[in-house]
């Protein structure tokens, strides 16, 4: 981003974990932390007051949830973005925060310099799939069958074959410059698929592609 800072909104009920963030982003002179969150009710009601780009939510807190601050958040008229932040060994409901509109997940033992660029990839208006960030991470939310309990395949209607090909390989984490790679294909042209398949499938980005690519049975789960 240009001209001001991203503007960080920090949702976790640890203390610790708000307070190391917090100091972290003071020396990063493109992030602002504008406020701070124990409670997922708190952190909806202090989107509404304080207007951030980007709130840093975890998922398990007292009271209302990640999740559900989630899908309140996306419901209403701020265009902030939700970056899940979680403990993901021990967290099986990462699928329900991307269904609730979050834009990725970065998990708290990642490395930090690794979590401020996920901060700024959601900030630009991209979902976080990106190559050296959560290639494990998609991979391992794919394979993990009680991430989506109530997953039933359903066909694949309205796109082309190229974009099918398209599709499975978005929903294995592949950058345009990889599905390029992988299909022959200019990545303009990689990049013009995604972007109609966005529009025919009705997904907001390319975290609900990954799902919907998924819920269709594109991504074979591995054994």
């Amino acid at each position: 981003m240009t001209g001001r800072p991203i503007r960080v909104l920090l949702a976790d009920d640890q203390p610790l974990v708000r307070s190391g963030l917090r100091v972290i982003m003071a020396d990063q002179p493109d992030l602002e932390v504008v406020g701070e969150a124990a409670t997922g009710a708190e952190a909806v009601r202090l989107v509404g007051d304080v207007s951030p780009d980007v709130v840093v939510m975890d998922i398990r807190m007292p009271g209302m949830d990640g999740i559900e601050a989630t899908r309140l958040i996306m419901a209403g008229p701020a265009t902030t973005r939700v970056l899940v932040l979680t403990t993901f060994d021990e967290d099986d409901h990462v699928y329900g925060a991307l269904r609730a509109g979050a834009s990725g997940f970065v998990v708290k033992d990642m490395a930090l310099d690794d979590i401020l660029a996920a901060i700024r990839v959601v900030a630009a208006g991209d979902a976080l799939i990106a190559p050296g960030v959560t290639r494990r991470l998609i991979a391992d939310f794919v394979r993990r069958p009680v991430a989506a309990p109530e997953r039933t395949p359903r066909p694949v209607v309205g796109i082309t074959e190229r974009e099918r090909e398209v599709l499975t390989l978005v929903g294995r984490g592949r950058s345009n410059t990889e599905i390029a790679e992988d299909l022959f294909i200019t990545v303009a042209t990689a990049k013009s698929h995604v972007s109609r398949l966005l529009t025919k499938l009705g997904a907001r980005d390319r975290v609900q592609l990954v799902i919907t690519a998924y819920e269709m049975g594109l991504v074979t789960l591995p054994r």
